[in-house]
């Protein structure tokens, strides 16, 4: 297969071909390990690349799961796998090594993906944007090279867009599934909170903010990848409500009524939103409209917004002094100056001023943000926002310097309408909708009640097929 073919078709059309034995599962790694080496060096996507092995594995595949022996990317985020190291996006943490596979990593390969690398990530995952200096350069936005990939799944999203592999891993703790897709044209889905495990090595992340899931191409795809890595694992501190049958198969039942689905036009604190991010949620909602759903015109909940971005940035630098004293101390080293970058330096020192009081707070104030979002549900089934309140930022605009406060108040003028939704719970998708006449996407965001990704995917689709964005293609030199 070569390799415009193999980057014409989603996961599951690809996956249908290994099942019918068109092609094989090493044919398929050697288009996307050529397209790694090309498009992937030029946008500093990839890290932690093993080919040969990966290739070794290919040729004695055994064909499972939904996606038969897809190639795949692992996300640098730390998730835990025994073939690949991580990062995390820092110095610090480079080449740490793990002796057990995370619970998601096994459900990967039992879903028939092929990891053959990672893909790139800010430092500890911790900006919108994926520059960090471990990675010697920015990760390049596919669609423009001088606006951000996003972050903190930005090399998974640039991957993606580029066509090296119709889905990847992607993790979200503050829109970093939705933030890349939104940036790269892509589609980009957090799971409800406790859809997917965490296991087994931790229970939760951030608070309860973090979530794993996949970007992809096609909605089709994250709805069989869905399937394919849902589900509660003994022992975890969360557990979303199951859910009522497949999620591929619900993609082509039509709606017995049409959906009630809100607008946003403003934002928390009333934020700006740039006319362009307003006139995509236009377009949304126009395309619902013209599909027979019910617009309503709504407002966010009257919210402490304030509050809560200070409560994110305090539980960031909770974290920040866990895994840093933890790997200092297998290091057996203090900390140096060159170890992180200065807003994650700063947080690190705040951390370390931080009472058992301040945290509990914090957590209360997520709780308190669930609450309201939740309650803004009542007589509607979805919401549409702005993915961002502007277009993708540009490079530079949103490394991690200053203070770590101040850092996270300027993100969240920016991915406004997101955090929010880790601190919730709910599931969220960012859909690229419309395009700018140079090509820059401008992603619109769909809120479901907690535990329905079953009517965010379905509207996605719908959708999909009225605005297709994946036949946009992006020319590399």
């Amino acid at each position: 297969m070569h390799s415009n073919e193999y980057e014409s078709h989603d996961g599951l059309a690809l996956a249908r071909l290994l099942d019918q034995g068109e092609v094989t599962p090493a044919e398929l790694l050697e288009c996307a390990i050529t397209l790694a080496q090309t498009r992937g060096a030029e946008l500093n996507a990839i890290c932690y690349e093993r080919y040969d092995e990966s290739r070794a594995l290919a040729r004695d595949w055994q064909p499972r799961g939904v996606f038969r022996g897809l190639p795949f990317l692992l996300k640098d985020s730390g998730l835990a796998s025994r073939r690949f190291p991580s990062s995390i996006g820092s110095r610090l943490f480079n080449d740490t090594q793990y002796s057990v596979d995370a619970t998601l990593t096994e459900r990967f390969d039992a879903a028939g993906f092929l990891p053959f690398a990672r893909s790139t990530v800010p430092e500890l995952c911790m900006a919108p944007t994926t520059e960090a200096l471990r990675n010697g350069g920015p990760t390049l936005n596919p669609r423009n090279r001088e606006r951000s990939a996003g972050g903190s799944s930005g090399g998974a999203a640039a991957a993606v867009a580029a066509g090296i592999v119709p889905i990847a891993h992607g993790s979200d703790g503050g829109g970093s599934i939705r933030i890349p897709a939104a940036c790269c044209g892509v589609y980009g889905l957090k799971p409800t909170r406790g859809r997917v495990p965490m296991g087994p090595l931790r229970g939760e992340g951030w608070g309860g903010l973090a979530a794993d899931g996949v970007i992809s191409r096609s909605v089709r795809d994250t709805a069989a990848a869905m399937d394919a890595i849902s589900g509660y694992q003994a022992g975890n501190p969360y557990a979303a409500p199951p859910k009522d049958g497949s999620y591929l198969d619900a993609l082509a039942q039509p709606f017995d009524r049409p959906l009630r689905i809100a607008v946003w036009r403003s934002a928390f604190d009333d934020i700006e939103i740039d006319p362009i991010s307003l006139a995509a949620v236009e377009h949304a909602a126009g395309l619902c409209r013209d599909l027979g759903h019910e617009i309503i015109d709504a407002a966010p909940p009257q919210v402490d917004y304030a509050g809560f971005v200070g409560a994110h940035a305090t539980i960031l630098a909770a974290n920040i002094v866990l895994a840093t004293d933890t790997k200092l101390g297998a290091l057996g080293r203090a900390l140096r100056d060159d170890d992180l970058e200065p807003a994650l330096r700063d947080g690190y020192e705040l951390g370390k001023t931080l009472s058992a009081a301040r945290y509990v707070d914090s957590i209360n104030r997520f709780h308190a943000m669930g609450r309201a979002l939740e309650s803004a549900f009542d007589g509607v089934d979805l919401i549409l926002t702005p993915a961002l309140t502007r277009l993708p930022e540009r490079l530079g605009e949103l490394m991690l310097v200053g203070t770590l406060m101040d850092y996270r108040r300027k993100i969240s003028r920016y991915a406004t309408f997101l955090a929010a939704i880790n601190a919730s719970g709910q599931p969220a998708a960012t859909l690229p909708l419309s395009w700018t006449d140079d090509n820059v996407p401008v992603a619109t965001q769909i809120i479901g009640r907690f535990g329905r990704e079953d009517l965010v995917l379905r509207l996605s689709a719908q959708l999909e097929a009225a605005a297709p964005w994946a036949a946009r293609k992006t020319i590399f030199g």
